[in-house]
């Protein structure tokens, strides 16, 4: 909202400043009513333990990185790859896109990744993540060591218009079973089963 100038302004200023003008929260509350009457998106708001995120609603990379504490007013660390560790947290978040093409990944971030059916997803790990790694045994025995995986996924890297195509929450997921190592081929089951409606969109990729 503040572009550049919000440099050296801390979030009680830049709060006091959208406040003071009363036209323009006005206009922020109309566009906020608007779109949450008119979403074609029915979110899941059981899981009260991941607000301000809804389960299997959508949202940018940047939405969930604010969401989930890993970003705020002043900080905002890079994040690039598709999985982040938030130990403070015990989360892993992991940022899939199931179509993936040559001309935007590597070969070696060119993972198996699909959904199995409504509770089950096949997700492969970074390739250099080892079976006995520690960050290859937390994902494995993650119930164990209290951490809870969430997944975040999206049909292709971009949208039709150029923009980056937004993820939709699929919510915690819990280790089933694995194979290999390097990556490392996981099948987790996700706690709050696919909605049809994303279902017909993510089984398209399995065969991808």
């Amino acid at each position: 909202m503040w572009g550049t100038q919000h440099a050296g302004m801390s979030l009680a200023e830049a709060d006091k400043r959208l406040r003071d003008n009363s036209v323009v929260v006005d206009d922020l509350r109309c566009v906020l009513e608007y779109r949450l009457k008119h979403s074609p998106l029915i979110a899941n708001r059981s899981a009260t333990a991941f607000e301000p995120l809804a389960i299997h609603a959508a949202y940018t990379r940047d939405e969930i990185l604010v969401a989930l504490g890993h970003w705020n007013f002043n900080d905002r660390p890079s994040q690039r790859e598709g999985v982040l560790h938030l130990k403070d947290r015990q989360h892993d978040v992991f940022f899939v896109t199931l179509q993936k093409t040559e001309d935007e990944y590597s070969p070696t971030t060119m993972y198996e990744d699909y959904l199995i059916s409504h509770n089950q997803f096949h997700w492969q790990s970074q390739s250099n993540t080892s079976e006995q790694s520690p960050t290859g045994q937390r994902y494995i025995r993650h119930r164990e060591k209290g951490y809870t995986p969430l997944l975040f996924v999206r049909e292709s890297k971009n949208l039709p218009s150029g923009l980056s195509s937004p993820y939709h929450f699929l919510g915690p997921c819990r280790y089933l079973s694995h194979t290999g190592s390097r990556p490392i081929s996981i099948i987790w089951e996700l706690e709050y089963p696919v909605p049809t409606r994303l279902l017909r969109t993510m089984a398209r990729q399995i065969a991808v």
